[in-house]
């Protein structure tokens, strides 16, 4: 694979042609229904608040690629006579691009609209314009002369068709794979929701139905990288050409004549938006193609590109060349994702609870260990999904949370249980952040009265805290003793590791100060002293991912092997990142013992290596983690 920076630092001299469905995507935001009908009709009146555009389809591929720093991109296609036809012509200018490939059609032609009602949170019934209007065959020449002349002067031309207009018909077809013979230097990139089966010679981007549609299949069955793999193999065979199959959250996989490659999926804590992500893969594609990259760097770079812009929230997403390498630094994969959501397929040590993941070392010395305290030692704070809940709930839906119906308030409800399930295991202010992305999503709330992420955390620190300093003061008056508050087995676990020699270091979302003083009241603090990290109140400093950095750089870990004991996904992917062994806690935190399925899919989602269901099979552990090896 190619390094994807120094490719990115020649765009500049890429020359790419964007040929296609050329439109606007248009977002309008709905006032609140106030129950007027027309005088005229009888109908209910929606009046819209606000609208906004941005380009779409084909015009979104080529302003991706003037994001991306591509020193020349023409885009080609047609436009109505109509309002949005000059509508679009100001978007692509304003997008820096070159709008002589765009022909008018005349009065009777419709510019390509995608409109988008927007009523808070929930998206209505789209709305689109131009796509059942066929081009007239002199607009269609107009384009198909454009498209000849951008073969003979690009490294890489893109077809994008969106609707079922001329850009779907076999006179078009036709011309653009005479166009592909009569260039066989010039590359062409498909990304074809109807016609793609008729191309030859073209690479294609298509998801998993589209493949299976090529190839004359149903598509049926659970996903699984196995199935996306043999279609892509397929799918080469046939064509002779890459073949890029997009998976969503599933990832990328391509092949070409070096065979079949999968790109992992890209963890994004919090509500998503794919509207343009497709737009995305099949520009930055071109990009890399254009400059000289192999099909493995552009795999992973449409990947990563699709998940920077998949977290823009009600808008087409874009990416630049810089969020691009920024992304690259140190993705957060989706290992595995296909066992996390089969536990039929779990496999087990020696008919133990301990479910295997993936090989470990064959002989390995643990030196350092590392412990998440809130779940995967400690239980004194379960139950802090019950705290958290109710307060993004009112956060969310303000002043008048108590008088909301019944509809909005489970909308509500399923939109926060899904991000608390996202985001466990991530520092609390980090959530906080996610909560006023939620609070602005909905809508409930003026812009003035929404706090930022420091105020909901302190809202929700009281809240929990209450919860929290009950149970102390109980262990303070002897009614609980610390142990009752422990997962099976959990100093015991600690006694062996720091027996056979090992530093143990214990790191949490939580303040530190909170850390500290609730370890200590249970019984922990002593194996771990001063080795003790908690957030330090900055959304910009993930504490887990801290204290793995800290442990590395001061105890050159680079030549040893550590462990990592968490019930979150954040110390699994950190610790598979720097090479430890990722030992996820499914973890019952009401019994205090036994297997809680619920934390089983994010923990191999994260990394895990071995999964363990509490610390009851302790000889076990030791002996697969080689901690009584002399």
């Amino acid at each position: 694979m190619t390094d994807l920076s120094k490719l990115l630092d020649h765009v500049a001299q890429a020359k790419v042609a964007v040929v296609g469905d050329v439109g606007i995507d248009g977002y309008w935001e709905l006032a609140d229904d106030d129950g007027e009908l027309s005088l005229e009709t009888g109908l209910p009146v929606r009046r819209v608040a606000a609208q906004r555009y941005t380009l779409g389809g084909a015009g979104n591929v080529a302003a991706h690629l003037v994001r991306l720093g591509v020193g020349q991109v023409r885009v080609i296609g047609v436009r109505g006579s109509d309002p949005f036809g000059e509508l679009l012509l100001g978007l692509l200018t304003e997008a820096g691009l070159d709008t002589r490939g765009i022909s008018e059609l005349g009065p009777d032609g419709q510019t390509l609209v995608w409109i988008k009602p927007l009523a808070g949170a929930e998206e209505q019934r789209r709305l689109d314009l131009g796509t059942s209007t066929a081009v007239p065959d002199p607009g269609l020449e107009l384009v198909v002369e454009e498209l000849r002349a951008a073969a003979r002067w690009a490294d890489v031309v893109i077809v994008n068709q969106q609707a079922r207009t001329c850009f779907a018909s076999q006179p078009w077809v036709d011309a653009v794979n005479s166009a592909i013979s009569e260039h066989p230097r010039t590359r062409f990139v498909v990304d074809a929701r109807v016609a793609a089966p008729g191309y030859k010679g073209a690479i294609l981007k298509v998801n998993e139905a589209e493949a299976c549609r090529l190839l004359g299949r149903d598509l049926d069955g659970p996903a699984s990288s196995e199935r996306a793999s043999s279609l892509a193999a397929e799918l080469f065979a046939l064509t002779g050409q890459p073949v890029f199959i997009t998976r969503g959250n599933r990832g990328v996989v391509a092949a070409d004549g070096a065979g079949v490659h999968e790109v992992l999926g890209v963890e994004i804590p919090g509500p998503v938006d794919p509207v343009g992500a497709g737009d995305t893969v099949v520009a930055v594609v071109a990009a890399v193609l254009a400059v000289g990259g192999d099909v493995p760097t552009a795999a992973v770079a449409a990947n990563l590109a699709a998940a920077v812009t998949v977290r823009q929230l009600r808008t087409t997403g874009v990416v630049t060349a810089d969020a691009l390498i920024d992304a690259a630094r140190s993705p957060d994969y989706v290992y595995e994702a296909d066992l996390a959501e089969s536990p039929h397929r779990a496999q087990y040590r020696n008919g133990s609870e301990i479910e295997l993941i993936r090989p470990l070392p064959a002989h390995p010395r643990i030196s350092h260990v590392i412990f998440d305290h809130d779940g995967t030692l400690s239980t004194l704070r379960q139950g802090w999904e019950a705290v958290m809940a109710p307060v993004m709930r009112e956060a969310i839906l303000g002043p008048g949370h108590a008088e909301v119906d019944d509809a909005t308030s489970a909308r509500v409800a399923a939109a926060i249980s899904e991000f608390i399930d996202r985001t466990t295991g991530i520092q609390t202010l980090a959530q906080m952040e996610g909560l006023v992305g939620l609070v602005r999503r909905f809508g409930f709330v003026a812009e003035p009265d929404i706090l930022d992420a420091h105020g909901y955390k302190a809202v929700y620190n009281r809240a929990l805290m209450q919860l929290v300093e009950k149970r102390l003061a109980k262990l303070t008056s002897g009614q609980l003793a610390p142990e009752d508050y422990h997962l099976k087995n959990a100093r015991p676990l600690l006694a062996r590791f720091r027996e056979a020699g090992a530093k143990l270091y214990l790191a949490s979302g939580t303040d530190r100060a909170d850390l500290v003083a609730e370890a200590t009241a249970l019984g922990f603090g002593e194996f771990f002293e001063d080795r003790m990290y908690g957030a330090v109140g900055d959304v910009a400093v993930e504490a887990k991912r801290d204290v793995l950095d800290a442990i590395i750089r001061g105890h050159d870990l680079r030549h040893e092997v550590f462990a990592t004991f968490g019930d979150g996904p954040v110390e699994m992917r950190e610790t598979r990142k720097r090479g430890g062994i990722a030992v996820g806690v499914c973890s019952d935190e009401i019994r205090r013992h036994g297997f809680n399925p619920a934390k089983r899919a994010r923990l191999i989602r994260g990394g895990a290596d071995i999964l363990v269901p509490d610390f009851s099979d302790l000889d076990a552990i030791a002996a697969l983690l080689g901690v009584d090896r002399p």
